[in-house]
């Protein structure tokens, strides 16, 4: 199974930008699709991004839309997240996943790999 490592998290204010990376390993290309989830202190995880790794198709929660953008370099075996015009409300812990099914799952069950995730707090 794929092993999955994010890193790029840390402290902004609010307005600014930072620039995930989620770096695969093992058998990054058995699975259909890496996302993005984010769990907020007390919350659930919830999806943010996804991106095949064949192909440009992407998925975003209504959250995110036109802030951030998933991105992938196959060379590298690494999925990004650029985000944008940060704010309060996007301070989570931010974890990548790798799914095995052939649609866009948004559910944490839809993905069987997991990193451990990397911190990002947006101060206002």
């Amino acid at each position: 199974q794929v092993q999955l490592e994010e890193s790029g998290g840390g402290l902004v204010q609010a307005g600014g930008s930072l620039r995930l990376s989620c770096a695969a390993s093992g058998r990054a290309y058995s699975n259909s699709y890496i996302g993005w989830f984010r769990q907020a202190p007390g919350k659930e995880r919830d999806f943010v991004a996804a991106i095949r790794w064949s192909g440009q198709n992407t998925y975003y929660a209504d959250s995110v839309k036109g802030r951030f953008t998933i991105s992938r370099d196959n060379a590298k075996n690494t999925v990004y997240l650029q985000m944008n015009s940060l704010n309060p409300e996007d301070t989570a812990v931010y974890y990548c996943a790798a799914s095995r099914l052939i649609a866009p799952g948004t559910r944490t069950q839809d993905y069987d790999a997991w990193g451990q995730g990397t911190q990002v707090t947006v101060s206002s």
